[in-house]
């Protein structure tokens, strides 16, 4: 018998992930949408993987542009959660008013005072369920000064500090 999708989510509910935003930039415009379902796949090649549901407004555009950047939030920018996952009256270009951005490697957006960036080109994809599971190699990396994560768990947003040594 299948799990249903109810005791499913609320599982999932309970794997605490950091609060990425997402962006992009080339051909298929600028976009960005927030996700928790970014992983490492190996450091050689540096590799990770991003998921993102197709009906996503920022869906075209990531695919035109076979670039994307990781960008993991602190608590202090948890309020771009919600505007990069389209839960407010923002368009696409003012998801990216009211903080610091530049660029790498790809031309992707990259949040300054993130705690870290991945700037990434898009090599593989698999399409699975809803989804599309993008493979993607790192090509630049920053790292910004923050000591503090934001983690999404039991659906809400959490600090998660680094025990300084």
């Amino acid at each position: 018998m299948p799990v249903e999708q109810a005791a499913y989510r609320d599982a999932m509910s309970r794997l605490g992930a950091a609060v990425n935003v997402i962006t992009t930039a080339g051909p298929g415009g600028r976009a960005g949408f927030t996700a928790s379902a970014v992983c490492s796949v190996t450091d050689t090649p540096p590799t990770l993987l991003v998921c993102a549901n197709r009906t996503n407004d920022s869906y075209p555009p990531l695919v035109a542009n076979r670039v994307l950047c990781v960008n993991t939030l602190t608590p202090a920018q948890e309020g771009l959660s919600p505007v990069f996952a389209g839960m407010t009256e923002h368009s696409m270009d003012e998801r990216f008013d009211g903080y610091t951005w530049h660029t790498l490697q790809t031309g992707s957006p990259v949040l300054d005072e993130a705690v870290v960036a991945f700037d990434c080109t898009i090599t593989d994809s698999a399409e699975v369920g809803t989804h599309t599971v993008f493979f993607c190699t790192v090509e630049a990396i920053r790292t910004g000064t923050a000591h503090e994560g934001l983690i999404y768990y039991g659906r809400g947003y959490h600090p998660l500090t680094a025990a300084r040594k």
